[in-house]
């Protein structure tokens, strides 16, 4: 399994706040938004300076019970996963195709920290 990238994720129950004070304290530019229902986003992606930070809002499950979650891409996310389970992760969510066209597992570290993975969903992978 080859990590090739990762962030961290926080949780907040104001985003646009959230995301307007990484924008004005450190010149972050906004480089992704998943809209909710409503339309308005619900996860950012943060470009700062050479790092990237994403803002959750509390309704996305992906950090809300944790605060701060992280997120790597991953070469494949079943056997990510699998290799991860094996070390003495816990399982959270299995690998599932992500309606933002991502296939993505969650594990709890040792110290209960959420872990997931993703990586992109390939034609003839997991239908």
């Amino acid at each position: 399994m080859a990590v090739r990238g990762g962030f961290p994720i926080l949780s907040t129950q104001d985003l646009e706040r959230l995301v307007s004070f990484y924008e004005s304290a450190f010149d972050a530019e906004r480089t992704y938004g998943y809209p909710g229902p409503d339309g308005n986003d619900v996860f950012v992606s943060l470009r700062v300076g050479g790092a990237t930070v994403a803002i959750a809002a509390d309704e996305v499950p992906i950090a809300a019970a944790d605060r701060i979650a992280l997120w790597f891409y991953v070469d494949d996310a079943d056997s990510a996963y699998e290799q991860a389970l094996r070390a003495g992760g816990q399982s959270v969510r299995g690998p599932a195709d992500m309606p933002w066209g991502e296939r993505v597992a969650s594990i709890k570290d040792p110290d209960g920290f959420l872990i997931s993975m993703g990586a992109e969903k390939r034609s003839s992978q997991h239908r």
